[in-house]
């Protein structure tokens, strides 16, 4: 947990928002293949929805030696706009090295719209509405740089606030919001 997370539950009796994240961690992991989900985005400044993995062995190795693959990250600052990206030890954006990218989005808060990862054991593709927008090769190089053999769990969440999605501060008048999530659905690569 870190510092300010511990910082606000040991200063405050409640959080001044609640928020909702779904995880498959401890109850479905998968190791290549390809994930969809539909959804329709919340809207306003302060909101952060994510559809994101998560290495399994992260109680073992921590953050971001287990890696993590943003399939989708979108902050309501910056509307028009959804986020790609890797983190690994060796590229992540407390170093400055994190591999992402940005596409300009359509209508994410009124029209569902499908983000997807694509992962095998050559490359990560990272696609909105079946088209690539991103990619990412294994270089063959380290455990460091691709830690993406091994399995990884899948999380919907949306934050408020937070060091990303709270940078311009939090809308007040935009309460109640909600992630829309039509479907999710996981294809596995067979050998």
């Amino acid at each position: 947990m870190s510092k300010e997370a511990e910082d606000w539950r040991e200063n405050r009796e409640f959080a001044e928002y609640t928020s909702a994240s779904l995880t498959t961690q401890g109850l479905a992991q998968w190791t290549y293949g390809k994930i969809d989900v539909r959804a329709k985005l919340p809207k306003g400044v302060g909101v952060w929805p994510a559809i994101w993995m998560l290495g399994d062995n992260i109680s073992e190795v921590d953050w971001p030696k287990c890696g993590e693959l943003d399939i989708m990250e979108h902050v309501g600052f910056n509307k028009d706009s959804i986020f790609g990206s890797v983190h690994t030890e060796t590229y992540n954006h407390t170093k400055g090295t994190a591999k992402g990218r940005v596409v300009f989005i359509a209508n994410p808060y009124d029209e569902f719209h499908i983000y997807s990862l694509e992962w095998t054991p050559e490359k990560i593709n990272f696609l909105l509405d079946g088209k690539v927008y991103h990619y990412f090769n294994n270089e063959h190089r380290t455990v460091n740089e691709w830690p993406f053999d091994q399995p990884f769990h899948l999380k919907l969440n949306v934050a408020i606030g937070g060091t990303w999605g709270g940078q311009n501060g939090i809308d007040l008048t935009i309460f109640p919001q909600q992630m829309i999530v039509d479907y999710v659905r996981v294809y596995e690569l067979t050998p």
